[in-house]
C-alpha cells in the first residue's frame, strides 16, 4: 500500500521545500476561511500557481476551509469554492457541516476532507461523514490506535483515514480552543490563535488578590497547559496496521527548515519500513527529529497506557533543537562549487551537515574556502540572505539545506 506524507505549507517557499523533500501532498490556506490566519497563506493567484506546481511534481494540493463558521462567514464562500474547483485543487479540508454542504453544491469535483476540528471520535460519526460525501476523514487526535482500527473496519474501503503524526499539540479538544479568544479576543477557531496555552501561569484565590498560590514546578514558574509535541515516527507500523493512509505533519507556522527535516525523516521512514518488512527503524530517525524545533516529544493519545505527565512540557514554552539552519542551496553544485543563500552565520572551518532527499543526506561539508558573488574570498558568512559560493565535491542540488550542530 502506498502511504501519503502530508506536509504543511504556510507559504510558497515551504510548499516547494515540502515537495523537494518528498511530500506526497501539501495542505495550505487561502487568505480567508482557514485556521492559520498568521501564516503567510496564499492569494487566489498564488493558489493557482501552487496547485500547478504541485501537479507538475505529481503532488496533491489540499486547501483548508476549516474555520468554525458563523452566519457572516458564508459571505463569499460560494465564489471561493467555485474558484478552488476551477483552480483544480484536489481537496478541501472542512470542519463545519454547513461549509461542507457548500462544497458539495458549489465544488462537487473537489474531494471533501473532514477536518480534525470536526472531532470525529467514533465509527458512527465517521460513517455519517462518509455517507454525506466525504472521501477522507481526519480523525480527532484523542483516539487510540485500537479505536482507529475499529473505525477503519466500519467504513467502506474507499474512505481514507488521515491522522496527525508529528507537531504541536493544543490543550483543547482537537484544536477547538477558547483560551485565545477569552484572554486576547482573538479566536483560535477563526484562525487567530495566540498560543495562550504556551504562556506561563500562576493562580490566586479570589479573596486573596495579592497572594499567588504556589503551583510552580520550579522557580521559573509553571507551564501546566503546555503540551509536548507529537512524534509517532517510531510507531508508524502501528498506524499502518490501524488503517491510517495519510500521515499528517502539523506546522504551517513553522519554518522551512522544520518542514524539510520532518518531511524528509517521515518519507525515509516509510520507505525503510516498506523495503524492510518486520524491521524496526534505526535510532537515528528519532534523533533526526531532534535537529529541528520541538518542545520534547510525546505519543499523544495513541496509547491508552500513556502517563499524563509524559505529555506536558513543564519547564518552558520555548522550543529547542540540536542544529541550526545556516544556508539553502540556490543552484546545483557545479565544477566544485555550490551557490547557497545564507540564513544563519557560519565561517571557514565549520562543518556543515547536509539535509537532502538524495544520497548526500547527513554528509559533512567542511567549509575550507568560500566566496561572495564577486568571487572575492571571504571567511565569515554573516550577512543575512547573502549569496555565497562554497568549495565542495558533494553533489548538492537546489533546495538542499545546510545545517550546523549547536554547541552549548
Amino acid at each position: 500500500m502506498d502511504y501519503e506524507i502530508l506536509s504543511p505549507a504556510g507559504n510558497m517557499e515551504k510548499l516547494k521545500t515540502a515537495i523537494h523533500f518528498g511530500a506526497n501532498a501539501v495542505y495550505f490556506s487561502g487568505k480567508l476561511f482557514g485556521l492559520r490566519a498568521f501564516a503567510g497563506n496564499f492569494t487566489n493567484d498564488e493558489i493557482v500557481i501552487a496547485v500547478n506546481y504541485c501537479h507538475e511534481h505529481n503532488v496533491k494540493a489540499y486547501v483548508t476551509v476549516n474555520i468554525v463558521a458563523h452566519n457572516r462567514d458564508f459571505i463569499g464562500l460560494k465564489e471561493y469554492l467555485e474558484f478552488l474547483q476551477q483552480a483544480k485543487v484536489d481537496g478541501v479540508i472542512v470542519a463545519d457541516l454547513g461549509v461542507a454542504s457548500f462544497v458539495k453544491k458549489y465544488a462537487p469535483n473537489v474531494q471533501l476532507h473532514i477536518s480534525t476540528q470536526a472531532n470525529v471520535t467514533n465509527k458512527y460519526t465517521a460513517k455519517l461523514m462518509a455517507d454525506f460525501g466525504a472521501s477522507r476523514i481526519v480523525l480527532a487526535r484523542e483516539l487510540c490506535l485500537s479505536e482507529i482500527k475499529e473505525i477503519r473496519e466500519f467504513l467502506p474501503e474507499n474512505i481514507q483515514l488521515e491522522c496527525f503524526v508529528h507537531g504541536a499539540m493544543c490543550i483543547s479538544y482537537s484544536g477547538r480552543c477558547l483560551l485565545s479568544n477569552y484572554l486576547s479576543n482573538r479566536s483560535s477557531n477563526m484562525g487567530q490563535c495566540v498560543q495562550a496555552c504556551r504562556w506561563k501561569y500562576t493562580i490566586n484565590e479570589y479573596s486573596r488578590d495579592n497572594e499567588k498560590l504556589v503551583i510552580e514546578e520550579d522557580k521559573r514558574g509553571t507551564y501546566i497547559l503546555n503540551s509536548k509535541d507529537l512524534n509517532m515516527i517510531n510507531y508508524l507500523p502501528e498506524l499502518m496496521n490501524s488503517g491510517v493512509y495519510s500521515f499528517k505533519i502539523e506546522g504551517r507556522m513553522k519554518s522551512a527548515y522544520y518542514v524539510a527535516t520532518v518531511v524528509n525523516a517521515y518519507k525515509r521512514a516509510v520507505q525503510f519500513l516498506e523495503n524492510n518488512k518486520g524491521k524496526e527503524l534505526p535510532d537515528w530517525f528519532f534523533k533526526e527529529l531532534e535537529k529541528t524545533s520541538n518542545r520534547g516529544y510525546t505519543t499523544g493519545f495513541y496509547f491508552k497506557d500513556k502517563k499524563q505527565e509524559e505529555s506536558e512540557c513543564l519547564s518552558s514554552s520555548e522550543p529547542v533543537q540540536t542544529h541550526d539552519f545556516v544556508a539553502v542551496v540556490v543552484n546545483d553544485a557545479k565544477d566544485g562549487l555550490v551557490c547557497v543563500q545564507q540564513r544563519n552565520r557560519f565561517k571557514v572551518g565549520d562543518e556543515l551537515e547536509v539535509l537532502s532527499p538524495t544520497d548526500t543526506f547527513n554528509k559533512i561539508l567542511k567549509v575550507e574556502k568560500m566566496y561572495d558573488e564577486n568571487m572575492q574570498e571571504i571567511v565569515d558568512a554573516k550577512n543575512v540572505q547573502q549569496k555565497i559560493f562554497i568549495k565542495t565535491d558533494l553533489k548538492l542540488i537546489k533546495r538542499d539545506i545546510l545545517r550546523i550542530k549547536i554547541i552549548n
